[in-house]
């Protein structure tokens, strides 16, 4: 599944419990986005809980063209509670694609609420990343009560699942598989469509048969200690 097949919308506000490795999906996204041609902002907004931030990452989104938007880009190891001036750029310029990670949690979700009426004259969607593998959200009552909890406190409906299950360098396609059938029952319970799995390249030959199509991965986050 290519990017564009994934960014039907001008802006993908990313979501999920933290941990979940929405910020991988989110850079993923983006890369492929700018590969494709488009011209992208990635906003950093994951303030709260934050493990893995794009900005760790700024010198590979500088080579592809990618404009990141962070509360802190001079100094990476600090985390300011506050939302950048320069989203409003990625709301209101209609040329680029916007991928927004924001906060896993209803607390990180409270960063979109103060923009929620500009983002709803836009163009939007927001996908809710799942990972079978987090013990907060691997069953799919927890997972439909983060979710809910999350469209609550930003005031914007879930437009589709991504299946992000991982176990990072130990994933296998049975661990995806799992949390395939974690999203379904997600999606059965809710109402919101499964959008795609996620796997890194060599997972792909043991995932055929899924009922979503798979959109290939590259990890660029490393923990502290790599």
């Amino acid at each position: 599944m290519t990017a564009a097949g994934i960014c039907a919308h001008r802006l993908t506000i990313v979501t999920g419990h933290y941990g979940t490795g929405k910020t991988e999906f989110a850079v993923n996204l983006a890369l492929s986005l700018a590969a494709e041609g488009a011209r992208v902002a990635l906003a950093d907004l994951d303030n709260v809980n934050p493990y893995f931030r794009p900005r760790e990452r700024k010198a590979l989104l500088d080579r592809a063209g990618i404009r990141l938007i962070a509360t802190s880009q001079t100094c990476l190891d600090a985390d300011i509670p506050a939302i950048p001036a320069e989203l409003l750029t990625v709301l209101e310029d209609r040329s680029l694609r916007g991928v927004l990670d924001i906060g896993g949690d209803p607390a990180g979700a409270r960063a979109l609420a103060r923009f929620q009426p500009k983002i709803l004259g836009e163009d939007y969607q927001l996908l809710y990343v799942l990972n079978a593998n987090r013990p907060e959200v691997r069953t799919p009552e927890a997972a439909v009560s983060c979710l809910r909890a999350i469209e609550e406190t930003s005031g914007l409906a879930c437009s589709a699942l991504v299946n992000n299950t991982h176990l990072c360098g130990e994933t296998t396609p049975e661990d995806i598989r799992r949390g395939a059938a974690l999203a379904e029952a997600v999606s059965q319970r809710t109402g919101v469509p499964v959008l795609c799995h996620t796997a890194e390249t060599r997972l792909l030959p043991g995932l055929t048969g899924l009922d979503a199509p798979v959109f290939p991965i590259t990890i660029h986050m490393k923990k502290p200690w790599e």
